[in-house]
């Protein structure tokens, strides 16, 4: 089955879509921080692990590899549902090389935008492979084919990387993702509401609501 993972760092959709039983784990990254008003990483990383008790990504904002070797040190020590964000770059896989022989080393690797890289990442010994399915979209390029194309990759080669679907732009991308074969999907609250909602739904309950107020008038009840 494929996890569904909220790509946030407000606590209130956290807390939400916790509440609703789908919720598997949480993606954070610096822009997101920023956006939900916060500069302490631990401190808002871990109220988001005791939500959700699953995994929980938090990004490095370092460039080269030594940097991005001590900050995933210090992040993966936080809790053992962490998984530290690595950028699918040169000095990157150096750093996800090391931190993948580490016995907590768990590892997204982020900011894919083709089966090469995914493919590298998962050689670098990454746990996640997130490919960023909406900005390609966004240049008139097709992510979903890059998800096909990792799926494909990773069966051929029985590689231990999970295909995860990122930057969701709306629920169509949810079901292409989930018929693409992703482990995981990583949305906005906005998008997981939206996938809950329907027209039909709503008339339908609206129906039987009153159907059944009209039975219970006539029985007196």
């Amino acid at each position: 089955m494929a996890l569904l993972f909220l790509d946030t760092a407000r606590i209130q959709e956290v807390k939400e879509a916790a509440s609703w039983g789908v919720l598997d784990g949480v993606t954070t990254n610096p822009t997101l921080m920023m956006q939900a008003g916060t500069a302490d990483l631990k401190e808002n990383t871990l109220k988001i692990i005791d939500l959700v008790g699953g995994p929980v990504s938090a990004e490095v904002v370092s460039v080269d590899a030594a940097g991005m070797i001590r900050e995933a040190e210090e992040i993966l020590a936080w809790s053992e549902h962490v998984f530290v964000k690595i950028p699918c770059t040169v000095e990157g896989l150096k750093a996800m090389r090391k931190i993948s022989q580490w016995p907590n080393g768990r590892i997204n690797a982020t900011l894919i935008f083709s089966a090469n890289q995914a493919y590298l990442a998962a050689k670098a010994g990454a746990t996640y492979a997130s490919i960023f399915v909406g900005r390609m979209d966004d240049a008139g390029l097709d992510g979903m084919e890059v998800v096909r194309q990792t799926r494909e990759v990773f069966d051929n080669y029985g590689f231990d990387c999970y295909v995860l679907a990122a930057s969701i732009r709306h629920p169509a991308h949810v079901t292409e993702s989930l018929l693409a074969g992703a482990d995981i999907i990583t949305l906005p609250f906005g998008v997981l509401q939206k996938m809950i909602r329907s027209p039909f739904t709503d008339a339908g309950l609206e129906r039987f609501l009153a159907d059944w107020e009209e039975v219970t008038a006539k029985a007196g009840l």
